[in-house]
């Protein structure tokens, strides 16, 4: 007997998602129908023995000519290119119109134009969602005719688990609920053909990574990961590395993850950094990527290449770029002021790029963000510094009011406030 796992929720839950800007909040409660719909979904069932061989033929993702034809159709996607990487992916489907895969890299392309808004702009809901159920449905057909196609299980897994993400974000928790299900279950049946091809090796890598990291950083949600099979946090970081340098068509995703961890848990500056500077280069339109290059160049100390790359940001902004919004502005603009008021020691440069983070934050609605906060505080130390202490009690009060209780920036604030509260 096999448990049919919840758990990739979680794993596409925000987790991955863009946390570039503060680790999560380890003591924070999860949303109660989230809990309910989690326990609702765990059930049991049998998993059945695969024999050793498999009949790959009609495999598209094994299939050397459709990589060899899709190659620049995938970095341009990846490239923020939609409309040229679409084509191609068409161009598939009008040969293959019931294979799963060209369905589901139009809406993996759907995907990405919604992750430099870190999957908040509903604009693309519709499209990506009826994509990924086309996916499903072909899938299912392929997979119902024989139990023994791998290719239609990693299909299956991945729209489920992808669609299952999109729905916990917009709060549909029973609809997440069901496709992470399902996406676990058909996750199990396809790690069969891991020896295959590193392409299904991805799934099982971010399952094993997260379902320790979530153990551990989760406290809440302990008693139900008990139901659960263990993951191996090292194993996954490592299979994660290898679909990263020789995966096809998740070598950019794994890269992506991979990025994210060394980042935001753990804390290996100098291997984000690398993973960056590659993903930014090598898609110099991808916002994300770009956002995050400058990120990790800002906090390892190379503001020059944050400068650079932060300058770029909000020029591509201006020009109404595809992809480029508030919060690659935010990002950008909040850089920008800390070189000026640190570095160049210009502050009335400062004070206009952080004026502009705040604006960005505010279109965004992120007023508790880090670099909302951080510029009212730079902005009030600047006003102190220039003997301007009126101003600088204003924008402490706007700190007091945002900022986390009992937070450093709370704490500065609150003692300034006090210290001049008869000016």
């Amino acid at each position: 007997m096999r448990k049919t796992l919840f758990l990739f929720l979680l794993l596409v839950l925000g987790f991955s998602g863009a946390q570039a800007q503060v680790i999560p909040d380890t003591t924070k409660q999860l949303d109660q129908k989230f809990i309910d719909s989690l326990r609702l979904t765990v059930n049991l069932d049998s998993v059945d023995v695969m024999p050793q061989a498999l009949d790959i033929k009609g495999w598209l993702l094994l299939n050397e000519e459709i990589m060899n034809e899709l190659g620049g159709a995938v970095d341009n996607m990846y490239n923020f290119n939609f409309a040229t990487a679409e084509k191609q992916f068409k161009s598939l489907r009008r040969r293959y119109p019931k294979h799963p895969m060209p369905y589901f890299l139009i809406g993996l392309s759907n995907w990405w134009k919604m992750i430099p808004s870190n999957i908040q702009d509903p604009s693309f809901d519709e499209p990506f969602l009826a994509y990924m159920d086309t996916t499903i449905i072909l899938a299912e057909e392929m997979y119902d005719k024989d139990n023994k196609n791998l290719e239609a299980a990693f299909f299956l897994s991945a729209a489920n688990g992808f669609g299952a993400r999109l729905h916990a974000e917009r709060k549909s928790w029973r609809k997440a609920a069901i496709m992470s299900n399902e996406s676990l279950d058909y996750l199990q049946k396809s790690k069969k053909a891991n020896g295959l091809s590193d392409e299904f090796l991805f799934g099982e890598a971010l399952f094993n990574y997260y379902s320790v990291w979530i153990h551990e950083n989760y406290k809440l949600l302990r008693p139900i990961l008990m139901f659960f099979p263990k993951g191996n946090k090292p194993l996954g970081l490592q299979q994660l590395q290898q679909v990263a340098f020789n995966g096809f068509y998740t070598g950019t995703e794994a890269k992506y993850f991979l990025m994210k961890i060394y980042a935001n848990d753990n804390k290996n500056g100098a291997a984000a950094m690398s993973l960056s500077q590659y993903l930014a280069n090598t898609y110099p339109n991808n916002p994300y990527f770009q956002r995050f290059y400058a990120r990790m160049a800002f906090t390892e100390g190379q503001l020059g290449i944050a400068e650079g790359i932060s300058l770029s940001i909000l020029d591509k902004i201006n020009k109404k770029q595809a992809g480029y919004e508030a919060i690659s502005g935010r990002y950008a603009a909040f850089y920008l002021g800390y070189i000026q008021q640190y570095r160049n020691r210009d502050l009335a440069k400062a004070k206009a790029y952080y004026r502009q983070c705040i604006t960005f934050a505010e279109q965004t609605g992120e007023r508790e963000s880090g670099y909302f906060i951080s510029s009212y505080v730079n902005l009030a130390r600047m006003s102190d510094q220039q003997k301007d202490v009126k101003q600088a009690k204003q924008y402490y009060e706007t700190v007091v009011k945002w900022a986390d209780s009992k937070s450093s920036a709370e704490k500065e604030a609150k003692a300034y406030l006090k210290k001049h509260r008869r000016v």
